[in-house]
């Protein structure tokens, strides 16, 4: 199973600015959501505003500055975004 696939996916998402520091630190992305895969029920149900469009139950990982953003379907880890930390606010 290819645990980086997802990565090279989210890049193509992520703005400009936000993919360069993504891509510099592309081996520590690759083993956050390594790790992410392994127990993905590690990190709490967030409920700020900003990352509610991703859908329900939207959880996140920190990487440096970057958090990824992920939801949970059944077995399935599904990855939306990889966006710089700043970013999520509770006033959207």
């Amino acid at each position: 199973m290819d645990y980086f696939q997802p990565v090279i996916r989210i890049f193509y998402y992520c703005r400009v600015q936000q993919y360069n520091y993504a891509a510099k630190h592309y081996a520590g992305i690759q083993n956050a959501i390594k790790e992410l895969c392994k127990n993905p029920y590690a990190n709490a149900v967030r409920h700020e505003k900003s990352l509610q469009r991703y859908g329900q139950n939207v959880r996140r990982v920190n990487y440096k500055k970057m958090a990824i953003i992920y939801t949970i379907n059944g077995a399935i880890v599904n990855v939306h975004r990889i966006i710089t930390a700043s970013m999520i606010t509770d006033n959207c």
